[in-house]
């Protein structure tokens, strides 16, 4: 069973998540979850993929079934706006995972550039190497990088705001390219 039907079935229905070997449906804030490193890639992805689904069944018939179970548009839709909410801050932490949304973000980035000061605050040339001081320091990131999404938190909806702990703090544009494809699908919804 692929995933996304995996995913699908067990939204609608009280299922064992460990009875597929490849997802565990989610943890206690509600966040699907796969893996420790970067999970909402994870996340991200499986939320577009949903959408597209539910905008196929929504296109083709409305429902899918499997067994006993009814998979409709909506409530792909309702899961997919779940995981969107919980990214941008309706979660147990209270934090937004997308760096400048909201109150409360991530301040310790794992990213070169937002880590190390701008040349106008630190006009000397910084070497590969010395920059290693700013990866190293407690200090928040010197330069913001909006709206960058990082690998979240852990299967216990923990977060390490920290840029040394690069599984919960790197950005990468494989998490944040899917969640521009969700954010467009309730975008249009509205």
């Amino acid at each position: 069973m692929s995933d996304l039907f995996s995913i699908s079935v067990l939204l609608t229905r009280n299922v064992d998540a460990s009875e597929y070997d490849s997802i565990s449906l989610c943890f206690a804030g509600g966040l699907f979850y796969k893996a420790s490193e970067s999970n909402l890639q994870y996340v991200t992805s499986t939320t577009f993929l949903l959408l597209t689904y539910a905008k196929y069944l929504g296109s083709n018939g409305g429902v899918a079934r499997c067994g006993g179970s009814t998979v409709t548009a909506e409530s792909l839709i309702a899961q997919a706006k779940k995981q969107v909410d919980y990214i941008l801050g309706d979660n147990p932490a209270r934090m937004s995972y997308m760096v400048g949304f909201g109150n409360r973000y991530p301040q310790h980035v794992h990213h070169r550039g937002s880590s190390v000061p701008s040349i106008h605050a630190h006009p000397n040339r910084i070497s590969c190497n010395d920059g290693f001081q700013f990866l190293y320091s407690s200090s928040p990131n010197p330069n913001v990088l909006v709206g960058a999404i990082i690998g979240g938190p852990d299967n216990r909806d923990n977060f390490a705001d920290d840029r040394n702990n690069y599984q919960q703090s790197e950005p990468a544009t494989y998490i944040n390219a899917p969640f521009v494809g969700a954010l467009a699908f309730f975008s249009a919804k509205n």
